[in-house]
């Protein structure tokens, strides 16, 4: 009688199969719950950005009060100290401000056609030689177009320096696409010293208003 073939293939196990659709739910669960945490984390880092863009241009106008307009060498210290660095570069945890984007304008306060007051840029061209060239200026007119009444601090984009265009946010986490046009922070502050010293002879005789 010949011998009976007792060979059985091996049964595939139905816990395997199992266990591969664990790991496939475990993937996607892993893959949407790392996005959702890295948008949480990009949305916190956009409202650091924008409280900070704020503080930045408070610290650039409270400086640049007591400091001539054209003194560039204080007044690039100056932006640099606003975005909390010593040297040029970027601002922490906030690409791409840098302290380039810190844009420092001078206002006058004139009289209009119906003698309202209102507030209008001097032209750098048009601002005073010195400090005391814009006191002899407003002591004489203090509505004249050229004299420096208020200070106002800006986060402007480098790529047009005609305009103050608002500057896009980039990313920390690429996978997360949250690029949004940042605030302009503005701040004016009124003019203060701007570095004028009692005693200090004027300079060239003002252009004029």
């Amino acid at each position: 009688m010949p011998a009976s073939d007792t060979t059985t293939r091996p049964q595939r196990r139905p816990g395997h199969r199992q266990a591969g659709t664990t790991a496939v739910e475990f993937a996607l669960l892993a893959a949407v719950f790392l996005l959702f945490l890295f948008a949480v984390l990009e949305l916190m880092r956009l409202l650091f950005v924008y409280n900070t863009l704020q503080e930045v241009t408070r610290r650039s106008a409270a400086a640049a009060v007591n400091v001539y307009a054209r003194d560039a060498a204080q007044l690039a210290r100056i932006r640099q100290d606003a975005v909390l660095r010593t040297s040029a570069g970027a601002l922490v945890l906030a690409p791409p401000i840098t302290d380039a984007n810190v844009r420092i304008d001078y206002l006058a306060l004139v009289r209009d056609g119906s003698g309202a007051l209102a507030l209008q840029d001097i032209p750098e061209s048009q601002l005073p030689n010195c400090v005391g060239q814009n006191l002899q200026i407003c002591t004489a007119n203090p509505n004249a177009p050229n004299c420096i009444r208020f200070v106002r601090a800006r986060i402007c984009d480098t790529a047009n320096a005609g305009a103050c265009d608002a500057v896009t946010s980039g990313v920390l986490f690429p996978m997360v696409n949250v690029n949004v046009r940042l605030d302009r922070a503005t701040t004016i502050a009124t003019a203060e010293s701007l570095g004028y010293r009692p005693g200090t002879p004027p300079c060239a005789a003002p252009p004029p208003s």
